[in-house]
């Protein structure tokens, strides 16, 4: 029988690897891999041109569109992107910025208001430190490049704002270490982390704030989901399981390579010391696919649209995944 033909759009990720490569092949599918480093240009192809019939796809785009009733996608419970965001809290040292309460009433930047990363900071600001987001000045912009505004893939929170786009030849990064603006947060690092004179973290001890985190929540963020397009879904629901398993393949296979311990794979010293604590703070499952074991990180990013003015409500989150049957031999 003729395997069926699909594109996928995602990162060039260890966990997609096997994928990429032909060593996983999902079943009664011809797959074809398109690695794009750049997620903001797989969300804009796959929404503006319809480019590929399963994509990586921002999660907050995701779900603030298909609840809204205006995305024909559906999402598989793969999340190839996850990232602890306390380290992404970026002020200018001369801001006065030193707990996160003094980011009340203050300029702040940010690349896109709805961009899945800002949204967790500002959960995370929000429930953990009791910071008042509705005091913040807003500015929107590219960060160490300038941007210029995409409308067309735009979402905007129901409440009024106060927010700025930056002018299209400014970066935030350059308002940042100018001290135009007093704090940045994001997807992205500053370059003046490294090369300016006034840029520093909110929180220097990051990773001890995220495991802590991690440890009263059970949350990594994340980032990025898959979606499939409605139409081949419905047509194919067998596709999206036929992934599903094989993305669980691809990922277990490149936990094996990182592991192997008689050449290192990864260009990190400490790689193996790095995966032991990964694996004594997360588990053996450390990142894993599926709605039940991700419930309430996805709750709790429901939870955070709706504080900042996406949704009206929270919605049940079973419902905007497609369904995964799970067995044990």
């Amino acid at each position: 029988m003729k395997k069926l033909p699909i594109t996928l759009a995602c990162g060039p990720y260890d966990r997609m690897e096997a994928l990429s490569t032909g060593v996983i092949n999902p079943e009664g599918i011809d797959l074809r891999y398109i690695a794009i480093q750049s997620p903001p240009e797989i969300f804009a192809r796959m929404i503006k041109t319809n480019s590929f019939d399963v994509a990586e796809m921002s999660l907050a785009h995701y779900l603030i569109s298909r609840i809204r009733g205006k995305f024909p996608y559906v999402a598989i419970p793969v999340f190839p992107s996850r990232v602890f965001r306390h380290g992404f809290v970026f002020v200018n040292s001369k801001a006065e910025i030193t707990d996160p309460k003094d980011l009340e009433g203050k300029r702040v930047g940010v690349q896109e208001y709805r961009q899945t990363a800002g949204v967790w900071v500002r959960g995370i600001l929000q429930d953990e430190f009791n910071v008042n987001m509705d005091t913040i000045q807003w500015f929107e912009g590219g960060v160490n490049t300038p941007r210029a505004e995409d409308g067309d893939m735009d979402l905007r929170p129901t409440k009024e704002l106060s927010l700025t786009i930056i002018p299209s030849d400014r970066s935030l990064n350059e308002m940042l270490e100018a001290g135009e603006i007093d704090a940045y947060f994001g997807a992205r690092r500053p370059d003046a982390l490294h090369n300016g004179n006034h840029v520093t973290r909110l929180f220097p001890n990051y990773r001890e704030l995220e495991r802590a985190y991690y440890k009263k929540t059970g949350i990594h963020p994340i980032m990025h989901t898959l979606v499939i397009r409605e139409e081949l879904f419905i047509k194919h629901p067998w596709v999206a399981e036929s992934l599903f398993k094989a993305c669980e393949d691809s990922k277990r296979w490149a936990i094996e390579q990182i592991k192997f311990s008689g050449a290192q794979r990864i260009m990190l010293p400490w790689l193996h010391d790095e995966i032991e604590e990964m694996t004594a703070l997360m588990g053996e499952n450390t990142w894993a696919y599926g709605v039940e074991p991700n419930r309430r990180t996805l709750e709790t990013f429901m939870k955070h649209l709706v504080d900042q003015h996406y949704l009206k409500k929270t919605e049940p989150i079973d419902e905007y995944f497609t369904p995964i049957i799970s067995w044990s031999e």
